[in-house]
């Protein structure tokens, strides 16, 4: 597989390091296979995949999000799904559980996935592996990886 990358952060050598070619996000669009996003939600990752980048994806490629569903323009995306130019893997959606009545539960050329595309082998034992973990402490009064201290 001749992988491509892009990210506002990474450099030439990170790059080659992963075994991947750093490109521009224009090229990446045009000549990718499949898209798939793996960046956190912010005011400057906001849209990373707006309309005029769906439209610049090449005919048939896979558009993969187990991210944000921010990160790309929701109605863009299905338009181009519904017209066959795309086919869309998600994972995240804009209203999670996803309300009965969305567009992308009928919609042709997706793969939707309930929030799961995380989930290996590794990440469950670890899961587990920590709930014990903290039930064990909590129970012991000695509590441990608290987000807020009571």
């Amino acid at each position: 597989m001749n992988v491509l990358a892009w990210s506002q952060n990474l450099t030439e050598e990170k790059a080659a390091e992963a075994g991947a070619t750093l490109v521009s996000k224009q090229e990446l669009l045009e000549r990718a296979d499949v898209v798939s996003l793996h960046l956190v939600l912010s005011d400057r990752s906001r849209l990373t995949l707006g309309a005029a980048e769906i439209a610049s994806l090449k005919q048939g490629a896979i558009v993969i999000n187990t991210s944000r569903a921010g990160l790309i323009d929701q109605g863009a995306l299905l338009a181009a799904a519904s017209a066959g130019r795309v086919v869309a893997a998600l994972d995240v959606f804009t209203h999670e559980p996803m309300p009965e009545n969305d567009p992308w539960r009928t919609a042709p050329n997706t793969v939707l996935t309930p929030h799961l595309g995380y989930v290996t082998h590794g990440n469950m034992s670890a899961l587990y592996k920590e709930s014990a973990e903290n039930l064990v402490a909590w129970l012991k009064g000695a509590p441990i990886r608290m987000m807020n201290e009571i």
